[in-house]
């Protein structure tokens, strides 16, 4: 008798868990995209190539490229070295430095922002598929969590997408940036193009937007019985 009750208790178990399950695959793609996006936004965030520059005073600038980041700017010299040997000079921004434009400044904000919300995010999907996967049937907490999820994951993908194509019209319309003297830069270069830290951005923004989606998306099968 003992056998068959507990049977009938892991059979009807079975019955409510594999819908449960079954209904959060997309949920799934969403915490393993969030976490490549949260990735890639970091990864984005720390390259110092936003920004490329070529420059024709090759008197410090040595190679004539210069790499401008939304931290630091960065240029290979042999002014300080020797004819035989390289160093990578590189200047840090500061908030205090007025000159620098608003668009860079944005940048370090609404990244920092997206990387604390992100974390968040993926933190609230693993609630929520913490609770499916244990069997855990409390439809207003699950539902819950993919919402706030969902939103986290907006948020960040906002914040990364709008410093990541605010730099990109500047590099686009070949936009100037008055340096401090102590920086060595020219005010404006021969040309510019988008550094690789622009698609990793726009990579990014793109995986979080999805995650969003998908975590909104989710359903609560009808045909399991759980606790509102």
């Amino acid at each position: 008798y003992f056998i068959q009750s507990r049977s009938k208790c892991e059979l009807q178990l079975s019955f409510h868990f594999f819908p449960l399950v079954s209904t959060s695959h997309l949920q799934l793609a969403a915490f393993a995209f969030g976490t490549t996006g949260w990735i890639l936004c970091t990864i984005s965030m720390g390259l110092v190539e936003w920004r490329v520059w070529h420059v024709d005073n090759t008197t410090i600038i040595s190679s004539g490229i210069a790499w401008v980041g939304i931290w630091k700017v960065c240029f290979i010299s042999y002014l300080h070295v020797s004819s035989d040997l390289k160093e990578q000079i590189c200047h840090k921004m500061n908030d205090y430095e007025t000159s620098i434009p608003k668009a860079i400044f944005v940048a370090q904000g609404l990244l920092l922002i997206a990387m604390v919300i992100g974390a968040l995010g993926m933190a609230s999907t693993i609630f929520a598929l913490r609770s499916i996967y244990m069997g855990i049937l409390y439809k207003t907490q699950i539902i819950r969590f993919f919402l706030v999820a969902g939103f986290l994951y907006l948020a960040a993908g906002l914040c990364v997408l709008i410093p990541v194509s605010w730099n990109f019209y500047s590099v686009v319309h070949n936009q100037t940036i008055s340096f401090p003297p102590s920086f060595y830069m020219p005010s404006s270069p021969v040309t510019q193009e988008v550094g690789a830290a622009i698609p990793v951005g726009i990579i990014s923004a793109i995986l979080l937007l999805m995650s969003a989606t998908f975590s909104f998306s989710y359903r609560f099968p009808v045909t399991t019985n759980a606790r509102v």
